[in-house]
């Protein structure tokens, strides 16, 4: 499943240069008919990712991913991300994925529990299919990304006129 590998990684790369002409108010407005924002959605699939292959396969329960309680399903923006945290959360992105893509290549994920995600239902029974659900959940929140950047410069347009 390298290439799943592959994809989330391009995905993440996507994703960060989606975000590279915008300031950082413009990552963190939330869009009228949204309830987060740019950066919420970057940073949720940074801590998700590692969570879904850690904690929700009972890999490692112990496996600490610090930034989880803010961006995990259900939470919303909260306080204005800063530059610093924003390029903290770009270094995890990566650093999160050449754990997984290192204990992938060494077994660790051999033996997961089986579980099945709220955002698609499908019980995953094996490592191989939790990464094709991530690549699809990480695919989905670039999407939206993208949408919500579309509103930005419609904004940024408008306000500059």
């Amino acid at each position: 499943m390298q290439y799943a590998l592959k994809y989330i990684r391009r995905i993440n790369e996507i994703f960060i240069e989606l975000m590279s002409d915008l300031t950082i108010e413009q990552l963190n407005e939330i869009p009228e008919g949204y309830n987060n924002n740019i950066i919420w959605n970057f940073g949720h699939i940074v801590n998700t990712t590692p969570a879904l292959c850690y904690l929700r396969t009972g890999v490692d329960t112990t496996f600490e991913v610090p930034l989880l309680a803010k961006y995990n399903r259900g939470t919303k923006p909260g306080d204005f991300v800063t530059k610093e945290e924003f390029e903290e959360l770009k270094g995890l992105a990566f650093s999160y994925l050449e754990k997984i893509e290192k204990d992938y290549a060494n077994g660790v994920f051999n033996k997961i529990t089986p579980f099945a995600t709220l955002t698609f239902k499908y019980e995953m029974e094996t490592m191989d299919e939790l990464l094709t659900c991530i690549t699809a959940h990480v695919s989905l929140h670039l999407g939206v990304a993208n949408a919500m950047k579309k509103l930005a410069k419609q904004k940024a347009l408008t306000t500059n006129n």
